[in-house]
């Protein structure tokens, strides 16, 4: 695993756009429906906007209706990381990205029965596709 980035504040305000640091930074959540969510057949890989670590594979993106962009695993064992996140009154898993500690979104119990039963809810605004990978 590679070292952890860490970064002043200012720097990640410089670097990221105001919804891009709420959401990654202040652990916030994009409005549903408002980023892609679009499962195409193109290979890719999703980064963490934040550190450009690969995350997701487009292979593992799937439509669960839930206004979010869903994957059924993360790209490799260790490059996300999960904490119980109590907010809101209620017990949810947050997932992060593990080299920069930004928040993505959370993992569900809810995912396709037939690949792995998780459903990782993950903000668009924290990821970055790039094509071809």
């Amino acid at each position: 695993m590679r070292r952890k980035i860490e970064k002043p504040d200012t720097e990640w305000r410089t670097q990221l756009t105001p919804e891009q640091y709420r959401v990654t930074r202040e652990k916030g959540t994009e409005p549903p429906f408002s980023g892609d969510c679009t499962v195409t057949e193109e290979h890719g890989i999703y980064h963490c906007v934040c550190c450009h670590a690969p995350l997701f594979e487009n292979e593992h993106k799937f439509e669960a209706g839930c206004g979010w962009p869903s994957f059924d695993r993360p790209l490799t064992p260790g490059c996300v990381e999960d904490h119980l996140d109590t907010s809101h009154g209620m017990r949810r898993t947050e997932v992060t990205c593990a080299r920069c500690n930004a928040h993505l979104g959370h993992v569900f119990p809810d995912g396709p029965a037939e690949t792995t039963g998780l459903r990782y809810c993950i903000n668009s605004v924290a990821l970055e596709f790039h094509a071809g990978e």
